[in-house]
């Protein structure tokens, strides 16, 4: 059964957030708010876990995982970032947009594309997140907490509490910040591999993403 450890969305708790990055550290799973939709991830550094958030997801290897960086500074670190990359991601971020880059030698390859050697990331604009990623000092994965499509509405969980329900026993942790809406719109896909980039997923805030793109 999963700790719930209750996050002001505004002011994070230092303690509670030092509670999570421990566990975190010793291959926790949690499920936790974004920017976009609740998220279920894990140290991206951390196999174990990463391997469990492919298991929750029913996701096999070749499916690549999103993950969340801090700041544009430390996507460099994780990706190759062209000049006109960065000129895009500076104006975007943070925000509700993913990333897709050539992956450098530190991303594991448990995440990557494994034909493309790409990856996706992204730079949330929720404090929460924020706050796990600085204590953290390591990329955090995300992937979208719907453990499959929905093939009506009446299966989608309409509020956090069925949320929480729904996958307590198969995460550690479950962050709530108390939000009175889970999100179900998925974030922009922006495919920065190429010479011109493209908007390859309309999400929230694609219209924006057009604007920098071209």
């Amino acid at each position: 059964m999963a700790t719930i450890l209750k996050i002001h969305p505004d002011n994070p708790q230092t303690r509670s957030i030092e509670q999570i990055i421990k566990q975190l550290r010793s291959g926790a799973v949690m499920l936790y708010p974004s920017d976009t939709v609740y998220a279920i991830g894990c140290d991206l550094n951390v196999k174990s876990a990463v391997e469990r958030v492919r298991q929750i997801k029913q996701l096999s290897n070749d499916k690549p995982l999103t993950f969340l960086c801090p700041s544009l500074s430390q996507i460099a670190t994780y990706a190759v970032v062209s000049d006109n990359a960065y000129r895009i991601m500076k104006h975007l971020i943070p925000g509700p947009y993913t990333f897709l880059l050539p992956a450098t030698k530190l991303v594991p390859r448990l995440v990557l594309n494994p034909k493309r050697k790409t990856t996706g990331i992204r730079v949330p604009d929720n404090k929460v997140c924020l706050a796990l990623l600085q204590a953290l000092e390591n990329p955090i994965v995300s992937t979208s907490a719907h453990l499959t499509p929905a093939e009506d509405e009446a299966t989608i969980p309409q509020s956090r509490f069925e949320l929480f329900d729904r996958l307590e026993k198969l995460v550690d942790i479950i962050v709530d910040d108390n939000s009175e809406e889970i999100g179900d719109r998925v974030s922009t896909i922006i495919d920065l591999t190429g010479a011109t980039p493209e908007i390859t997923r309309r999400g929230l805030g694609w219209e924006q993403a057009v604007t920098w793109a071209n």
